[in-house]
């Protein structure tokens, strides 16, 4: 299974501080659920312990939003949230 990045989701990774290793692992390994439009969500929770735009957090979580195509994962979108 490869996880490919749609150029959508490379941009919101760059601006929302996600990497394309975090990414993968989320896929791979992460939680998955059902998403809206047919799509399939994955969470997973990284140790962040740094700063991000001022603020000190201790846990990164990253959300990809993917469809299937063929044995691989299309990653249309990527959230993060600090806490």
């Amino acid at each position: 299974m490869a996880v490919r990045l749609h150029p959508h989701a490379t941009e919101r990774m760059e601006e929302r501080g996600a990497t394309q290793s975090e990414v993968e692992v989320t896929v791979g390994q992460g939680e998955k659920f059902p998403a809206k439009f047919g799509r399939t969500g994955f969470r997973r929770n990284f140790a962040f312990d740094s700063k991000w735009r001022g603020a000190y957090y201790g846990t990164k979580q990253v959300e990809a939003y993917a469809v299937r195509e063929g044995d691989d994962w299309l990653v249309i979108t990527v959230i993060t949230h600090y806490f």
